[in-house]
């Protein structure tokens, strides 16, 4: 069984140290130069060129650890690099990233009118690194001011945008699409350009708003994408253009509560329509008691049995990025946002006959049942053990729990094999009268808000470290199942010396840190922040 969990609840991990010959097939030698010591002694490439046959014999270890979800692959630890990691966890932490300026270079060396003239004219590739890198507000203004046009002459709080009429259409008039959402994008550029750029309602299209979450200063905007890749159509919570969040540090409890509320509200309205339960509140939000009294009907309906088995989506792409070459390496736009929906049981497919739709959740169901048939035991209850009962990959004294903050609901861990490095995972140990909690359907108001509190301190844990891009994603177990799935959240960042490549698209995950000293890293930076 490709999993790293066993059944008396334990990790098992693989260690490489290989001893081996490698015959030497080279038949011409190119010693060259390199360079030379500060004393003049030469530096040549001799050690590339041995004579003979190679004996590799055994350094340090490398440590396989196959993911406890067999679908997540394979980690590998490099000892060489962890072993460094070790010595001090709270070095794992990124340097933030500096004061960047091209125009403040050029004024002080020219006439503002000089330096404007050379920042007009230059090259593509140098706008877009200025637009993702500045740091400085006046110069992103005159890069916004030179890809798009706005209304108004005051400088620090343009009107809007301009339009034009395109085949019956309102467009706004924008040069360069890429450097124009760029230049939004950046933290750095003043919140009155934000706004009328991309964050006023219907400045990035025509999707409709069904629901909003205004409490103390957190104000949120539910949009529905209805041309959406998700069969059903999807929505976004997105927080509001008096309410810009660029960054996790300005996310509050209250704000991570209204985005999670939008998500709980909209999921259980659409499962009430599909069950045939009437849902009379119209034009305002679910106060939390109305809400948790949906709640109960639908599982007092599922309980019952029939139904379609739906499955819930949410996920959080934090973070944008783009380089000067023109690639976007992550989320469509900065501005803090969350992605849900309700996945059916089935679609129609080409010749007419249903096929399953695919859920994420649907993987973990699958793995489950295959683990109950090979070791006659619960996946989840091994898990948790040996979450619980963990030693150190590398069997060394030192830090030896995974655990990085917890309540009676939910479990916040460092993963025994992270599919990223500086992964975190989130699960529900709670139980519903019913059994495990797997989705939110099963989660009582108490579960919920130790999901909110856990997802926001598992966001200001990577952020606090230095992490700018994370994926979040929920793997949620299909309604009206029981088959002991628990509820899952893993946060994936992505590091600027890891950003996914050969190895990962064979599901293959290289880490440079134990996961209990990354845990430690998390709980002491937890504290910190606290």
């Amino acid at each position: 069984m490709r999993t790293s969990v066993k059944p008396d609840g334990t990790f098992r991990v693989g260690i490489h140290q290989p001893r081996y010959g490698v015959i030497n097939l080279r038949q011409h030698d190119h010693i060259l130069t390199l360079g030379a010591l500060a004393d003049g002694t030469v530096v040549e490439n001799r050690a590339n060129f041995t004579p003979g046959d190679l004996e590799v014999t055994p350094s340090h270890a490398v440590y396989e650890i196959l993911n406890p979800l067999p679908f997540r692959g394979c980690t590998y630890i490099d000892a060489a690099w962890a072993d460094r990691r070790r010595q001090d966890p709270t070095a794992m932490a990124m340097t933030p990233p500096g004061q960047d300026s091209l125009l403040e270079l050029l004024l002080a060396e020219l006439s503002q009118e000089k330096a404007e003239q050379i920042f007009a004219r230059l090259p593509g590739s140098v706008r877009y690194d200025l637009a993702q890198n500045s740091t400085k507000p006046e110069e992103l203004v005159m890069l916004a001011r030179g890809c798009c046009r706005f209304v108004g002459e005051d400088l620090d709080a343009p009107e809007g945008l301009s339009y034009r009429e395109v085949q019956g259409r309102r467009l706004a008039e924008i040069d360069d699409h890429r450097l124009f959402e760029t230049i939004a994008n950046n933290p750095a550029l003043p919140d009155p350009y934000k706004e009328v750029m991309v964050l006023r309602p219907g400045a990035q299209g025509g999707s409709e708003i069904v629901a909003d979450f205004n409490q103390d200063q957190t104000a949120l905007f539910e949009y529905h994408r209805g041309n959406s890749y998700i069969p059903g159509g999807h929505f976004a919570a997105n927080f509001a253009h008096n309410a810009i969040r660029y960054r996790i540090g300005e996310l509050s409890a209250t704000d991570m509560e209204g985005l999670r509320h939008l998500y709980y509200q909209r999921s259980y309205v659409v499962l009430a329509e599909k069950l045939g339960i009437e849902t009379a509140i119209r034009r305002r939000r679910y106060s939390p008691a109305e809400l948790e009294a949906l709640r109960r009907q639908l599982v007092a309906r599922l309980e019952r049995g029939g139904g379609e088995q739906v499955a819930t989506l949410w996920g959080w792409n934090f973070g944008y990025d783009f380089s000067g070459s023109g690639y976007r390496l992550h989320a469509s736009h900065q501005m803090i946002h969350q992605q849900y929906a309700l996945v059916p049981e089935q679609v129609e497919s080409s010749d007419g006959e249903p096929c399953g739709a695919f859920a994420c959740g649907d993987l973990v169901a699958d793995w489950l049942k295959q683990y109950h048939q090979a070791f006659g035991s619960s996946f989840f209850s091994d898990y948790l053990r040996a979450i619980r009962t963990n030693t150190r990959v590398d069997g060394g004294r030192g830090e030896q729990s995974l655990v990085v903050w917890e309540d009676p609901q939910v479990l916040l861990f460092v993963p025994k094999a992270q599919v990223s490095q500086w992964e975190l995972q989130l699960m529900v140990i709670a139980d519903s009268p019913q059994g495990p909690v797997g989705n939110i359907v099963e989660a009582d108001q108490a579960v919920r808000t130790s999901l909110d509190q856990g997802i926001l301190r598992a966001q200001q844990v990577l952020a606090a470290l230095g992490a700018r891009m994370v994926t979040s994603v929920e793997y949620s177990k299909r309604l009206g199942v029981d088959n002991g799935q628990r509820l899952l959240y893993s946060f994936s960042p992505k590091l600027p010396w890891s950003m996914g490549g050969f190895s990962e698209a064979q599901s293959r995950y290289i880490c440079g840190h134990y996961p209990e000293d990354f845990a430690a890293a998390c709980r002491q930076m937890l504290e910190r922040e606290e």
